[in-house]
C-alpha cells in the first residue's frame, strides 16, 4: 500500500501509514491511502524518474568523453563529432532537469 502525507506530499510504502511523517513530522492522521489508480501512477512515475536519472548519468559521461576527445584535437572531423556529442548531451541533460521539475510540480515524483 502507498500512503501520501497531505501536508508535504511524502509517499510512504507500507501496510499502514507511519506514526509521523519522516519528512515534515505530521501525525499519522494526515496520511491518506492512495487508490489503486494513484498507486499505479506513482509506480510508473518512479520507474520513469529512475530512467531519467540513469540517462542523465550516461549523458554526463558523454560530456566528459567528448571534452577529452575535443582536447586531443586530432583533426577537424573528430573535434566536430565530439563537439556535437557534447552539445547534445548538455542540452538533453537540461531537458531532463526540466522534465523532472515538471514531474515534481505535478506530484509525479513518488
Amino acid at each position: 500500500m502507498l500512503w501520501k502525507c497531505d501536508v508535504c506530499g511524502f509517499i510512504h510504502d507500507g501496510d499502514q501509514a507511519p506514526e509521523k511523517c519522516p519528512k515534515c513530522g505530521a501525525p499519522k492522521e494526515k496520511f491518506k491511502q492512495l487508490s489503486d489508480e494513484q498507486k499505479e501512477l506513482v509506480l510508473k512515475s518512479r520507474r520513469t524518474n529512475d530512467l531519467h536519472m540513469k540517462l542523465f548519468s550516461l549523458l554526463e559521461k558523454i560530456e566528459s568523453i567528448s571534452t577529452e576527445g575535443k582536447d586531443l584535437n586530432l583533426d577537424p572531423g573528430c573535434v566536430a563529432i565530439f563537439g556535437q556529442a557534447k552539445d547534445f548531451a548538455a542540452v538533453t541533460r537540461q531537458k531532463i532537469k526540466a522534465e523532472l521539475e515538471t514531474h515534481m510540480h505535478k506530484g509525479k515524483w513518488g
